[in-house]
Order: C-alpha cells, then structure tokens, then sequence
C-alpha cells in the first residue's frame, strides 16, 4: 500500500481541519478508497498511487484556496473536490473585495465561488442575470452591489422591484394603503437594505427617493436613468412585463434580474418572463448570466438537503 505525507506549513491545522475535523470527514467521503489521517500539522493518506495522485492534486488546490480566501468550509471542499478546474471555482481576486461595511460593522462580501462570479459579471456587464434556488445569496449580492454602487457614487439611486404576483386578488383583503399593502412583498429587500445601512439612514434615502422600492407595475412608462436596478423573483414576470422592465434601462445604469425557475407562481399556460429572457438574451453582449446551484446555499445546511430531496422528485416528475 502506498503512502502520501502532506504537511500544513503556512496553515492553521485547527482551522484547516475544521471543529472537531469535520473538514477532513468530509473531504474522506470524497475519496472512500484512501485510509486518512489527520494528526499534528500533517495529513498521510494510504492507497492506490492513482487515487493518491488525484487526493494530492485536490489537495493542493484546497491548499491554494485557504491561502487566498482564509476561509475552508462545507461549500468551498464541494466545489474544489468535484470541479474540473480551478475556473469552475475560482474568480478575480477583485470580485472577492469586501462590498459593503454593513450596520454594526457588519463585513458584506461575496461568500461562494458563484457569488463570487456574480460580482465580476456585475462589473462588466450593464445588464446581469442571477438564476438559482432560494438561499443562494443573488438577491442579497445584488442588493449590496448597488449599495456599493451608491456610496462609490457610481449611480445616484437604487431602484428595487418584485412582481406583486402573490398578491393578486386577496391585495384587496390586506389592511391599510397601498404601501401597506405592497410592503410584505418587498421584505426581502428591504431586509438586505437594513443589513447594509443603518435605519435613520436607510429611511432618510426611502423619503427622498434615492432608494425606491416598488411593485414591477410601477416601472411603466419610466426610463431609469443613473440607477442600479434589481428585479427581483423575476421568474413571476409575464412576456410583457419582462420586455417592458428591460426596455426601461436608461443612460449610465445598471440591471440585476434575479430568480428561480422552480418557483413559479405564475397561472398555468404563463410562461415566464425569466425562462424567455434567458434564452432570447442569451448570446447578447452586454448581459451576463449567471446560473447560481444548491451548493451556493448559505442558509441554515438543511435548506439545502430540501432542495436536493425536491430536486430528486421534480427530475422524476418531469
């Protein structure tokens, strides 16, 4: 049986290894042919030399990773372990930058490999698609990026919608005015705000419009000009009202479409407004696409093994 010796020299064991070495358990499940042992600053792996050569290259490539980014967890070995190279995984240093210093110094940044490409497609495309399952982060990313965008001075407001779909008819039965009526629907968003600029702050920029979150409905007829826009669970967008939002892109803006395919609240025979986009913008420069998956879930680890086990009956179903 061969043996491979690698020592930890510029790395933290304890924080390589993980809390009670749960980093190296799961790298162990990658490769059940190896015996491995972690003790000390060194790990020694036994087996055959193919599967060595393969543990050594992935390891290195860890390596690599912790020395850049300081940071080793569940989502990073996934991806390192099972990628086909390191631009499956890695991105510009600068799209790694902090974006925003958020409310009691809060430090906001991009946190996956994917977000990570989100970031770079952010700045140098006019236009960004962020396609993924609930918990990746694309709204959350998104809404720091035009944050960042307003305290650079890049942009002179930030403009956020949603479609009002799951409003609908029962709109009319919630108490109260319009705003109130139509705030439950912006919470995310608003969620994302308060996390990034303190509440005298953020309430300030509502009441003089340089923040302005609204239902997509109210975009028509406007030409959003020097904005950060994000729409938000695009996928609930008809053809028309698709068009109508991309078509409202002014001089010196920028537009974040984010969404989830596998959750359509749209009536039945609707077809997305996002589904549609995506192939028709698909070969368009100017627009970046970015397709965000379970292993960019940053919630609590159980909302991904709900998505895994809806995943498993949706492929079934269809």
């Amino acid at each position: 049986m061969n043996e491979l010796i690698l020592e930890l020299t510029d790395i933290s064991p304890r924080d390589f290894f993980g809390e009670q070495s749960a980093n190296i358990t799961l790298i162990k499940n990658y490769f059940p042919k190896l015996k491995i042992v972690a003790r000390g600053s060194k790990i020694k792996a036994y087996g055959d030399e193919e599967v060595l050569e393969e543990f050594d290259r992935r390891m290195s490539m860890l390596f690599e990773h912790y020395g850049k980014y300081n940071k080793l967890d569940e989502n990073v070995i996934e991806r390192v372990l099972t990628s086909h190279s390191k631009a499956d995984y890695e991105t510009p240093m600068s799209s790694n930058d902090i974006l925003v210093h958020g409310v009691g110094g809060k430090i906001i940044k991009p946190q996956t490999a994917n977000q990570r490409k989100l970031v770079a497609l952010s700045y140098t495309n006019d236009m960004v698609f962020a396609v993924g399952p609930a918990g990746t982060g694309k709204t959350y990313t998104g809404v720091a990026l035009a944050v960042k965008a307003l305290k650079d001075k890049k942009v002179k407001r930030i403009i956020l919608t949603r479609p009002a779909v799951e409003a609908g008819e029962n709109l009319g039965f919630l108490p109260g005015d319009l705003k109130e009526k139509l705030d439950p629907y912006m919470q995310p968003l608003y969620d994302g705000l308060r996390d990034m600029i303190p509440a005298e702050k953020l309430e300030q920029l509502i009441e003089n419009g340089t923040i302005q979150i609204a239902p997509l409905a109210f975009m028509r007829g406007r030409t959003l000009d020097n904005a950060f826009v994000i729409l938000d669970e695009a996928q609930n967008t008809t053809h028309a009202q698709m068009k109508m939002f991309l078509t409202r892109m002014g001089k010196n803006a920028k537009f974040m479409i984010t969404g989830d395919p596998g959750q359509i609240d749209l009536p039945r025979r609707v077809i997305s407004g996002l589904k549609e986009a995506l192939l028709v913008l698909k070969d368009v420069e100017g627009v970046g696409i970015i397709f965000l998956d379970d292993k960019d879930v940053i919630r609590h680890k159980l909302v991904k093994a709900v998505i895994k086990a809806y995943k498993s009956i949706e492929n079934l179903d269809s």
